[in-house]
């Protein structure tokens, strides 16, 4: 049975990281909101289908939030226990700085435990769903909704792509041209397309057909440019970032990756994060316990709360800070996915360490 004094702390701490977390969600939701303003009012894009598109990309806000809510919360909870002495009252009776760390993981567990399930099963779809609820909503020329796959509209051509890779590479592409009378001219089929920024698609191993009145005439490509409006931009909003994908679908495209020789660093990264990121809110539990240990004379909850705040934000920045670095320098993924985690672990450690020596 949890005794008693971990009943209290792990209700004190829930509840507060509970504020804390709501708190953040309505802060960004209004920002975004803020941002899909200047697309109301675009192609039926009205003011309720941003709201519903600001809820649904909600649990991916959740996944994001949970370390600096649950450092937060932590702080705020360790803080207000220990100026009214509650803590020192613990340890007076003999509870130790490591039995009490390992009674927060014990807390901090269910926090792994929310964050691996919203980031695996609930962000990802969601993120999906409400990319494709905005373009129904904007009257996108994109439709995913097939299953031959995208169709796209670009002026007299009619576009099929089989699948859409994360990097926007194309493959399975059907071009139909139909003259000013709506009658079909000719076909294109290729096995892929690549984006340049200068020329357009680059389309790769096409064969064409074209229809001459009463004959057909067929040719064979190695490459050919299609210019066209559907740009990666317009793409991207159909698919969901390395960092929101579910760890199968990284792990899946890492190995198609791997056997076509191409590059996977972005991805070996968002995954190495996937899998280390829900174990931040532990270490975000252990950085919050020294600040429940120092005096109130040492800084008031406010300052603590503040200091908290801009540790979760610094934890935040780094955390991108170092993905970026690791894509660019081609770091080992490992390393750059784990290094800010294992940064502010020692940090706590090295915390604790000059708590205890006073």
């Amino acid at each position: 049975m949890m005794p008693v004094y971990l009943r209290y702390l792990s209700r004190e701490i829930y509840s507060a990281v509970i504020l804390v977390l709501l708190a953040f969600l309505g802060l960004f939701a209004f920002f975004d909101l803020v941002n899909e303003l200047e697309d109301v009012g675009k192609g039926g894009y009205m003011l309720h289908h941003a709201a519903v598109y600001v809820a649904m990309i909600l649990p991916g806000r959740v996944y994001e939030l949970m370390p600096i809510a649950v450092l937060i919360g932590t702080l705020y909870a360790l803080t207000t226990l220990a100026r009214h002495s509650e803590i020192t009252v613990l340890r007076a009776s003999g509870l130790s700085t490591r039995r009490f760390l390992m009674g927060l993981l014990g807390i901090g567990s269910v926090f792994v435990v929310l964050t691996f399930v919203f980031g695996e099963y609930l962000a990802p779809p969601a993120e999906r769903a409400a990319q494709q609820w905005r373009l129904a909503a904007t009257r996108s020329m994109v439709s995913q909704e097939l299953r031959t796959g995208l169709w796209v509209r670009d002026g007299k051509l009619f576009v099929n792509v089989r699948s859409v890779l994360p990097d926007t590479t194309l493959q399975g592409v059907w071009i139909y041209e139909f003259d000013d009378k709506a009658t079909l001219v000719s076909i294109s089929e290729a096995e892929s397309a690549v984006y340049d920024s200068q020329q357009g698609w680059l389309l790769s191993k096409v064969g064409r057909t074209r229809f001459l009145g009463d004959r057909t005439d067929v040719v064979s490509l190695p490459q050919t440019v299609w210019r066209s409006e559907l740009t990666p931009e317009v793409l991207s909003v159909l698919m969901v970032v390395p960092e929101r994908m579910s760890v199968s679908t990284l792990y899946s495209y890492i190995r198609h990756l791997s056997e076509n020789r191409q590059k996977t660093t972005r991805y070996e990264i968002a995954l190495w994060k996937k899998l280390a990121y829900p174990f931040a809110a532990l270490v975000m539990m252990g950085l919050a316990l020294p600040f429940g240990y120092m005096q109130t004379r040492m800084g008031g909850v406010s300052l603590k709360v503040f200091a908290g705040i801009m540790i979760g934000v610094g934890f935040h920045l780094l955390n991108g800070l170092f993905s970026n670095l690791g894509v660019i320098n081609s770091w080992t993924p490992a390393v750059a996915a784990l290094t800010p985690s294992l940064a502010f672990l020692f940090a706590a450690m090295g915390m604790l360490w000059w708590v205890e020596r006073r």
